[in-house]
């Protein structure tokens, strides 16, 4: 029987045939994809003719096709729909596919083919897009080792793929831990507990097989326990072990994955000549330099801590008179600054929450992108991976622009966050081929026929995702290397914080948030006070998140730790962290950082990131409608649909003119008189 996976897919949109891929079929599928590519590779390297732009790089471009593609659906599921035979093929295929990739960087006569490519490059009459291919090509060649001798070559090879296999078992054991552990309740421990609260904990016990209520380790059920639990034993019994994923010990345990990972990536960067890791991977980013990294997050961290130390003054007092005279301690903070923002701005999270339903968010998201982009969305009745996934056709003028799938539920399968993938990029070398995008999010499940209700943070979660999605459908290049979000990681999250923007708008509020019951627009005065608190509790969110970065970058600016622990300990009392805040993501489940290094070094990117979306939002602002036609083409023409053809900051400039500050960035986040 053919494996459906290397047979062509005669589906509607060439979507992945997932009604009849099994398990079985992964394993043969990337063993003969690689076996291909192998092949193709081969084939370019011993081409008896003259390097050409054609039978070398673009070549290279269409070698791991079905790779690609089958890696494309098979990571998706490992991360949104893992269980143990995707996970083993996860872990056998994760040293294969990282001796693959060295293979391609270490073949000699490829190297020369494409070295001499780029010395002659003058020569070639190429495109602007095909010179930024062939520089990024030759670049990333010599930044895998193609440049060093046998000796030094063979040892990179060896690190990358011991690198691949700790990464994937960092995620491994984080997504065991985070299954592995439930807060059972007993009835009279919901007193206290708004309705969704209890019915998001009723709905995870079932899940769980537990005859009852329990609290786990997904995001959307343990942060609004910790804000509304009145039960302060609960509340440190439930952040203790959030805070510990990854570090209880036994075979889940990451902190001996996370040194021996540090010590590789510094090993991997002196190979290559580099100072330390992080000179390494800064290299091709925006900031450049760990220096100018530091300086931004420092220019943050100074207001954004005393906000926080003013903060947490308030919540003491507050715990205080409720006749707790201990400190405050992290599993306090949430439960008090919950309290607090009901008294100071009169927001009730279970009156607020009813017009956050998860349908009509997504009707949101996908209005703003048709009012500024001309986009459509039409549900599709397609087989899918699991079924909470849905799918919609993207439309243009008729013009099919790709194929969107929302995968919103948390469930023990799927780790923990909200990501977006493609499983096609889009490109155009070879006829158009339109992308296969996915986003992924952990939202509380409802009760069966009940409406999913969303907090006003994850709605922003929804639209920040679907940003991210905006970038790969609207992708308009012809090499698929450089569609849609490949670029550099503190640039990739620009289009998504800046699309969370448009959530805020009183007008897409008024259409979309409309409470589940009654079909009512919110209130104005609930809106007023809605935006009103944008800022509120920001010293603590931007704490939490700076403390985090800081942290990334001092494991990697300098000798790899011996032990990270006391690192990220030494890094804390540096920065004087309050007691009360504990970073977002601790070492040993800080999965951005260890499950792969495609944040490490580079945590501080979101802040990098929103120095610019918020000065881009201001764009808009300035020609006097969020949604300004001249301002949204600017928008796509020159960082939407460009992917990676420019450097990023070129793009930036040409749609804005100029280079942002600071100023902007802590002006939205209420810290611009916080210092």
């Amino acid at each position: 029987m053919t494996n459906p996976l290397l047979a062509d897919w005669d589906t509607p949109f060439a979507l992945p045939p997932f009604d009849v891929i099994t398990d079985d079929h992964f394993a043969p599928a990337l063993e003969t994809a690689l076996e291909e590519g192998r092949a193709a590779v081969n084939a370019i390297a011993d081409n008896p003719e003259p390097p050409s732009f054609a039978n070398t790089i673009e070549a290279l471009e269409r070698a791991d096709t079905l790779l690609d593609r089958v890696a494309g659906v098979f990571f998706n599921l490992a991360g949104a729909d893992a269980n143990p035979a995707r996970e083993a093929l996860q872990r056998e295929m994760a040293p294969k596919l990282s001796a693959y990739s060295s293979e391609i960087t270490n073949n000699r006569a490829l190297w020369q083919r494409i070295d001499r490519l780029w010395q002659t490059r003058n020569s070639l009459g190429l495109t602007v897009e095909q010179e930024r291919v062939l520089y990024l090509t030759h670049r990333s060649f010599i930044r895998a080792g193609a440049a060093l001798d046998g000796a030094q070559r063979k040892r990179l090879t060896e690190v990358k793929s011991r690198l691949a296999v700790l990464g994937t078992q960092f995620m491994q054991n984080l997504l065991a831990d985070e299954r592995g552990w439930c807060m059972e309740l007993a009835e009279e421990d919901l007193d206290g507990l708004p309705g969704f609260v209890v019915d998001a904990a009723r709905a995870a016990g079932a899940e769980k097989g537990v005859d009852g209520p329990v609290v786990t380790l997904s995001r959307s059920l343990i942060v609004p326990f910790l804000q509304f639990c009145p039960r302060r034993d609960l509340r440190e019994t439930a952040q203790k072990a959030w805070t510990a994923r990854g570090a209880n010990g036994g075979e889940t345990d990451n902190r001996e994955i996370a040194a021996e990972v540090l010590r590789l990536r510094e090993e991997r960067a002196t190979l290559l000549g580099y100072e330390n890791f992080a000179a390494f991977k800064l290299e091709t980013e925006m900031a450049g330099t760990p220096d100018k990294v530091r300086a931004l997050l420092m220019d943050v961290w100074e207001p954004a801590r005393a906000q926080a130390e003013r903060d947490g003054e308030v919540l003491t007092r507050m715990m205080q008179a409720d006749g707790v005279n201990d400190a405050l301690e992290p599993w306090d903070w949430r439960y008090y600054a919950q309290k607090r923002r009901a008294a100071e701005h009169e927001l009730d999270e279970a009156e607020l929450k009813p017009y956050f339903q998860l349908e009509n968010m997504i009707a949101a998201a996908f209005d703003c992108a048709h009012r500024l982009f001309g986009l459509e969305f039409r549900a599709l009745d397609v087989p899918l991976y699991h079924g909470d996934v849905r799918a919609w056709e993207v439309t243009r003028d008729g013009r099919h622009m790709g194929v969107f799938l929302g995968d919103y539920f948390a469930r023990g399968s799927k780790r923990s966050g909200a990501w977006c993938s493609a499983m096609r990029a889009q490109s155009n070398l070879d006829g158009e081929v339109r992308p296969i995008v996915v986003n992924v999010c952990n939202f509380a499940k409802p009760a069966e026929g009940a409406p999913a209700l969303l907090s006003y943070d994850d709605a922003r979660t929804l639209f920040h995702e679907f940003g991210h999605a905006l970038h790969q459908l609207l992708s308009d290049v012809t090499h698929g290397s450089i569609s849609g979000t490949s670029v550099a990681r503190d640039f990739v999250e620009l289009p998504s914080q800046l699309y969370e923007h448009w959530l805020d708008q009183p007008e897409v509020l008024q259409k979309h948030a409309r409470h589940a019951e009654t079909g009512e627009a919110m209130p104005h005065d609930l809106m007023d006070r809605l935006l009103a608190a944008q800022t509120y509790d920001m010293g603590f969110q931007t704490v939490e998140y700076v403390a985090s970065a800081m942290v990334d970058l001092d494991f990697h600016d300098g000798p790899a730790p011996a032990d990270p622990m006391a690192t990220q300990a030494d890094t804390l009392d540096r920065l004087e962290m309050p007691r009360a805040i504990v970073m977002r993501h601790a070492t040993p489940h800080f999965a951005h950082v260890f499950a792969g290094d495609g944040y490490s070094s580079g945590y501080y990117s979101y802040m990098w990131s929103e120095v610019m979306d918020a000065d881009a939002f201001e764009a808009f602002e300035e020609a006097g409608d969020a949604f300004d036609p001249e301002m949204a083409a600017r928008l796509e023409h020159h960082i939407l649909s460009a992917g990676g053809s420019a450097e990023a900051e070129a793009l930036y400039t040409a749609f804005r003119g100029r280079m942002p500050g600071v100023a902007a960035l802590l002006k939205g986040r209420g810290l611009d008189s916080a210092a």
